[in-house]
């Protein structure tokens, strides 16, 4: 394919129309392009930060073979790509001038477009994180289950849920998506966060759901505040949101780990989540357009 096979749009509306049917034929690995579109299309353009967001789409033979996004200033993100059509995207956007700070894809198509983006711009690649995204098979409660309950978050913890939020943000090593007040009043309109609270009251962990799209759900973000870690409030507050997905229609219930916490990655798999496939993240320094 040529580089000019791509077709790059601001207009939300129109990506969707023509990539909608290829997203939605893998709602696993399209998960972040389901969710962060659906995002856009109910909370707004302007959702992940002032720049209007970019929207790209592959068609070969006319079909929709792969498809990107970027939300300035973040990352790129792509769909699964092979080398070739990786490469291609590179060419098409460093030719007309497109920025990518960085990207996060499916690993074998993040490593091929890092390649190819070094190949186009002179940017180095610096591998920033490696990810495993997980699908929920048979649930199972992880024991023994600490004292406590679980709840849905409501308006009288938006302050705990945006200083939770901020925290869970530096933590990760990454800055958040949007401000944490708009994640909280985002997360609140539809009963996203699901705390874990002692018995008399004082919440100790959350976990949170990303709204239903094309029959999947995805659990995040996990957090409970250091003081409290390895406790189990974690497990018991990630099966509550886990079970909370399913009766709420998901077919599909993923989350997506660091695999350089084998802590998460061992917790996940004893509550009943399988391995689908593993994502890479790069951040590019250097680069000048060619």
């Amino acid at each position: 394919m040529r580089r000019d096979d791509w077709h790059t749009t601001h207009d939300l509306d129109e990506f969707l129309s023509r990539a909608g049917d290829f997203l939605r034929s893998r709602p696993d690995l399209h998960t972040v392009l389901l969710t962060v579109t659906e995002g856009l299309r109910t909370r707004g353009l302007h959702t992940y930060g002032d720049e209007a967001p970019c929207f790209g789409l592959l068609e070969e033979g006319g079909s929709v073979t792969g498809a990107y996004f970027r939300t300035p200033p973040h990352r790129l993100y792509l769909t699964p790509l092979t080398p070739a059509r990786a490469d291609s995207l590179a060419a098409h956007l460093a030719t007309r001038g497109r920025p990518a700070p960085g990207v996060g894809a499916e690993a074998a198509t993040a490593a091929a477009f890092a390649e190819a983006w070094q190949r186009h711009t002179g940017a180095t690649p610096v591998p920033y994180q490696r990810q495993r995204l997980y699908r929920l098979g048979e649930l199972t409660v992880p024991r023994p289950v600490p004292e406590g309950r679980a709840r849905i978050a409501g308006e009288g913890d938006r302050e705990l849920l945006a200083r939770w939020f901020g925290e869970f943000s530096r933590d990760v090593g990454d800055s958040a998506s949007m401000p944490a007040e708009s994640w909280a009043d985002a997360r609140l309109a539809y009963g996203g966060v699901t705390l874990w609270e002692a018995p008399d009251g004082t919440p100790l962990a959350m976990a949170g759901l990303t709204p239903e799209v094309a029959g999947q759900i995805r659990v995040a973000p996990v957090y409970t505040p250091a003081p409290l870690r390895g406790r189990g409030y974690a497990g018991a507050a990630t099966a509550e949101v886990s079970r909370l997905a399913r009766e709420r229609g998901a077919g599909e219930v993923l989350l997506f780990t660091d695999l350089a916490n084998p802590t998460s990655n061992g917790l996940y798999q004893r509550i009943g989540y399988r391995p689908v496939a593993d994502f890479a993240v790069y951040d590019f320094q250097g680069q000048s357009s060619s």
